[in-house]
């Protein structure tokens, strides 16, 4: 018997073979025994509960990277969620959708099949209204605009398209650990009803983000058809996953310094501290000489994102104030 039982279950076993309840042959028939399921042909599971799990580590990280490049891009907080992912029929995909939304088409090389981004009407209007400069307020829409929307114009298309283009270079990092991808986007289409990329019974993975911007919650999904995974199924382990064997490369290295080198910083330099009564402080005018406890011949303290940086001083360079780095302050350590 697969199944381990309970000292409790043996001792009832024994107690009822004892007592003539239940015999011996009666056991091996009953282990012998087909194990018989109910199966789904119209929701046909592909992949393992640990393979799916492994998608979770991945969209997690897909919700997070998505929260902070559309909060850039936006200006304002954009909270992505991962919600649920599904193993359905393409065709049970489409009809949880509404009959006018926007789906984008994304194709990823080197692997099969097409890649379907879904954002209702709703997000859809208000990206476009935020990306053009519009207030981040829920009012912004017009909710019957939204529930009446048939069809978008060449312009909001051609918006949203910008759009659906950071969520495919979103799609290929995330999967840049266990596959090398080259997303593109296919194509934009507002009836699902008319897309023929895939079989009705077809199996797919739905992936359900929440979205929460500018006061307005929705969804967008992403359907990923199982051929997607064919080539792939193997490292989608979580052997495979944390596996730490692979030899160094120096290309990730050189990648990831050139992202960081666009990284934003906040520097900051300490010019000195006095103590002022309040009764002077208000009457503070312009020309006003407030002597601080340093003299403007000594190095000064420099901070970035106000940590401790390097001593510094002071100085110009063409006609703007400027600083010389002289050292590290105490405690800190080259990283070079």
């Amino acid at each position: 018997m697969d199944q381990v039982l309970t000292q409790k279950e043996i001792d009832s076993l024994l107690k009822a073979m004892d007592s003539g309840e239940i015999s011996q042959e009666e056991i091996e028939e009953e282990s012998e025994a087909v194990k018989v399921k109910s199966y789904d042909f119209r929701r046909p599971t592909k992949l393992s509960k640990e393979y799916v799990n492994t998608l979770h580590m991945i969209f997690e990280d897909f919700s997070k990277v998505s929260s902070n490049a559309f909060s850039t891009l936006l200006r304002t907080n954009a909270n992505f969620q991962l919600a649920s992912i599904e193993q359905v029929s393409y065709d049970e995909f489409v009809h949880s959708i509404p009959r006018v939304t926007l789906i984008g088409q994304l194709h990823s090389e080197p692997l099969k099949g097409v890649q379907l981004l879904e954002m209702n009407p709703q997000l859809c209007m208000l990206l476009v209204e935020l990306l053009c400069g519009g207030p981040d307020t829920k009012n912004s829409i017009e909710t019957d605009e939204m529930d009446n929307k048939k069809e978008f114009t060449e312009i909001e298309l051609a918006v949203l398209q910008e759009v659906v283009q950071e969520f495919s270079k979103i799609f290929q990092n995330v999967w840049s650990e266990i596959v090398k991808l080259d997303t593109k986007v296919e194509g934009l289409s507002s009836n699902p009803q008319l897309l023929q990329n895939m079989s009705p019974n077809e199996p797919v993975i739905m992936v359900t983000f929440t979205v929460s911007i500018a006061g307005v919650d929705t969804f967008v999904n992403l359907c990923i058809p199982y051929v997607f995974f064919d080539e792939i199924t193997d490292k989608l382990s979580f052997r495979s996953w944390f596996d730490t064997s692979h030899e160094f490369d120096a290309s990730e290295e050189k990648r990831l310094q050139k992202g960081m080198n666009d990284v934003k910083l906040q520097l900051e330099v300490l010019l000195g501290e006095t103590q002022l009564e309040l009764a002077n402080f208000l009457h503070l005018e312009v020309g006003d000489v407030i002597k601080l406890d340093r003299k403007i011949t000594e190095p000064l303290n420099s901070y970035i994102e106000g940590n401790p940086f390097y001593r510094v001083k002071l100085g110009k360079k063409n006609e703007q104030l400027a600083v010389e780095l002289i050292d590290k302050l105490e405690g800190e350590q080259d990283n070079e």
